[in-house]
């Protein structure tokens, strides 16, 4: 029996199931002003064209129309069928109107809770998101991972960049007992990589993060951003490749990459805990960690915008080449935290960067 595994769903949006044969989040052919004040505006495909292949062929070429009220577009999109998806996208957009946001390469996903904000679980399973992180490689060639957050207000953070090498919202969490669910098959659902092809000049891939009390609401959404203003009569055009796996393309074996993010009170176990801290425990894996010993000098590199950092150390995580960063974060008031951390052996740099956004809350 045949599985269909590429789906366009109204408006710009279209998804794959990926090689683990499950849908989860999805592209868009543009995205005009979110999340901003006034109303989002939602372009549609409004033709579309197949392009017949040989009978063998594992490509599928497919050009579509686009229009809305503020911009018009063509596309041209080769889909190659292997154990992965691979979306080769040509998109030429002209602006009608002047616009704030115009979003290239949007991919829209759900992120509920996971084991960063368990505070928030109001369910039994024990995580529920298609995606636990932005995955970012910078034209400066550094590597970023940003966990997912679920905010109590709509939260939009910029990473100014020239040229990416690539960035995507992944799947990195994979075990199946981490989410207890054999309907929906959270541990199945693809990771998605936007892979540049091109120069796209300056720019910033931007973050939005809409609050969501259930699985069933998209609340997070990526893109690239230009930095050159759109203008009523302007031509866009951008070339880039979706990858649509269960790994990463182009996993770095240069640096190690993050696998856990976890959050606590802070303080020494066995100790009286002081008040009003918070300890983030952060797992690396991979990369130059396979050669590190037990008992070299790992430090964690850290920086806050704001609080005090305290009791920051590293090690490697018993039976495992895999390394632990701690550190208590103690800082005062209900203001958006910005965290950066990465582990270091002397000069030389060992995992990607972490970064963090933490909102200070209370365990009930």
């Amino acid at each position: 029996a045949t599985t269909d595994w590429m789906a366009f769903l109204g408006a710009s949006y279209f998804r794959s199931s990926g090689e683990l044969n499950q849908y989860g989040l999805s592209a868009r052919g543009v995205a005009i002003d979110p999340a901003l004040p006034t109303p989002e505006e939602f372009p549609r495909f409004t033709e579309f064209w197949l392009e017949p292949g040989a009978p063998d062929s594992k490509e599928y070429v497919i050009y579509a129309l686009l229009d809305g009220p503020s911009v018009t577009g063509a596309f041209r999109m080769v889909c190659i069928k292997n154990q992965q998806i691979v979306m080769d996208i040509d998109a030429n957009l002209y602006a009608r109107q002047d616009i704030k946001r115009l979003g290239v390469a949007p991919l829209t996903s759900m992120f509920w809770y996971a084991e960063n904000n368990r505070h928030q679980i109001r369910d039994w399973r024990p995580e529920i998101h298609d995606n636990d992180g932005l995955a970012m490689w910078t034209g400066a060639g550094e590597r970023i991972w940003r966990p997912l957050n679920n905010p109590s207000s709509v939260m939009t953070n910029s990473f100014v960049d020239t040229n990416p090498r690539g960035f995507g919202l992944l799947q990195r969490d994979r075990a199946f007992y981490h989410y207890e669910d054999d309907g929906v098959f959270y541990d199945r659902r693809p990771s998605v990589w936007v892979e540049p092809v091109g120069e796209w000049h300056e720019g910033a891939i931007q973050l939005i993060e809409i609050p969501t009390d259930d699985e069933i609401h998209d609340n997070i959404v990526i893109y690239w951003l230009p930095k050159e203003p759109v203008k009523a009569g302007s031509e866009w055009h951008y070339a880039y490749r979706l990858h649509w796996v269960a790994t990463e393309p182009y996993l770095s074996k240069a640096v190690a990459r993050v696998i856990h993010t976890r959050l606590g009170n802070a303080g020494i176990p066995g100790q009286p805990r002081p008040k009003g801290g918070r300890k983030f425990v952060i797992d690396f894996e991979g990369g130059p960690l396979n050669e590190v010993e037990k008992l070299d000098k790992v430090q964690p590199v850290i920086n806050t915008s704001k609080g005090r950092i305290d009791n920051e150390y590293a090690l490697q995580i018993v039976g495992t080449k895999n390394w632990r960063a701690f550190f208590d974060l103690y800082v005062e008031g209900k203001e958006p935290v910005n965290l950066r951390l990465f582990l270091k052996l002397g000069d030389r740099t060992l995992t990607e960067t972490w970064l963090y956004q933490y909102l200070p809350f209370s365990y009930e």
